[in-house]
């Protein structure tokens, strides 16, 4: 199962994300335990400096955009 993080203060775009990566996982029979952090004060320690951050497994994979659809699956699939 795949730990998935989204990092944001729950901005539009941080919602995107998380739905995002839902969908992907869902489409794809990807079991995963999609999180969202809010509380800026663990932004550093994730290794996050802009948002939103999206995390898998610990690994920072994307901060301070959004990655096309292709991309997350692509990551999901590669980690999976």
């Amino acid at each position: 199962m795949l730990t998935i993080r989204i990092v944001g203060p729950g901005c539009q775009n941080c919602e995107n994300l998380f739905q995002m990566c839902m969908n992907v996982a869902a489409e794809n029979n990807i079991e995963a335990n999609i999180q969202k952090i809010t509380d800026r004060e663990k932004y550093a320690e994730l290794g996050i400096w802009m948002t939103p951050g999206l995390i898998v497994n610990g690994k920072v994979l994307s901060q301070g955009k959004i990655p096309t659809k292709s991309t997350i699956e692509h990551w999901l699939k590669e980690v999976k």
